[in-house]
């Protein structure tokens, strides 16, 4: 256990680290291109630096809501402050959504008067902001795929990688032809794409704050998996959910036949251990009882207050 949580603690360390340095190139990106918007009177470029800036502010809540989660659990909060992670995802999808929707706005306007635009200055700025934005993106990359805190700081920079391309492609095209509408239509493109992204991070972070399990584990899966062991007869009353980014929690009955407790010990550890190393679910409350219950696999809070023989968990 000690082990686990000097792992747990390093781990992240290295994320907040990312996210810092994250943090350092965005507010550098916003700057040039902010400036660089101006002086070239370009649409992508502008709507690239708005982008940025929601980028700064979710690296921020990001990193703050890593912070928060070092905290230690205690008898105001039993399970820590893990949860912060869940509400800066939830915080950066919403954003994201607003920058969409900020651009396609911008965008319509621009569609019907497409103003002059300097392309050389627009693609010099957007080269200079899509490396940097690479090296964001691949700082965050590998923690996003189990960190959904981290996943939503991503998704930010990735998109705004995108945002640099499609800025870089029309950048080229008006320095070729001199159709300055291509402005408008690459913001809009970009924002599609990031309103895609802002909507599967959006309903991930809902999905945790309802309790769901999370999106690669089956409960019918991890139940029939867990009945397999020697001495277990069912699986009843069953949940998974998601405490925090990366943080999973499993609860269950567990019908054995009546037994010494040493015996019903050794169960629990071989569950245990299928938890942790086949699923990465480290956080499990198990009941073992030898009476079964007639609720099923995933059993109802709600029970009617006249119930003649109410539905009892455990001995």
């Amino acid at each position: 256990m000690h082990e686990e949580r000097t792992s747990g603690n390093s781990k992240s360390k290295v994320i907040l680290n990312k996210l810092r340095l994250s943090i350092i190139i965005s507010g550098s990106i916003l700057i040039a291109e902010i400036i660089g918007g101006v002086l070239s009177n370009s649409l992508a470029l502008l709507s690239d630096a708005g982008h940025v800036f929601t980028d700064l502010l979710a690296l921020t809540i990001a990193w703050f809501a890593a912070r928060q989660a070092e905290k230690p659990s205690h008898a105001g909060m039993t399970f820590g402050y893990h949860r912060w992670g869940i509400l800066a995802a939830l915080i950066n999808a919403l954003s994201l959504i607003g920058v969409s929707g900020a651009i396609f706005y911008e965008a319509y306007h621009r569609w019907q008067e497409p103003p002059e635009i300097n392309g050389l200055l627009m693609l010099i700025v957007a080269v200079v902001g899509l490396i940097a934005n690479m090296v964001v993106v691949g700082q965050l990359q590998h923690d996003s795929k189990e960190n959904l805190n981290v996943k939503g700081a991503f998704w930010h920079a990735a998109g705004d990688a995108l945002s640099s391309v499609g800025v870089i492609v029309a950048g080229i095209i008006i320095m070729v032809t001199g159709r300055f509408w291509v402005d408008p239509l690459m913001s809009v493109l970009v924002a599609v794409i990031i309103l895609v992204g802002a909507w599967r991070l959006l309903r991930e972070s809902v999905n945790v704050l309802l309790e769901a399990p999370p999106g690669h584990l089956k409960t019918d899966v991890v139940a029939r998996e867990l009945a397999r062991v020697p001495g277990v007869k069912e699986i009843h009353d069953l949940h998974i959910w998601s405490i925090g980014p990366g943080f999973h929690a499993l609860s269950c009955h567990v019908w054995v036949d009546d037994q010494a407790l040493s015996a019903g010990s050794h169960i629990l550890d071989d569950m245990r251990e299928i938890l942790s190393e086949k699923y990465h679910i480290t956080h499990s409350t198990l009941q073992l009882e030898c009476l079964n219950c007639e609720g099923g696999l995933f059993c109802s809070f709600a029970q009617p207050v006249e119930e003649e023989h109410p539905h009892r968990h455990g001995l």
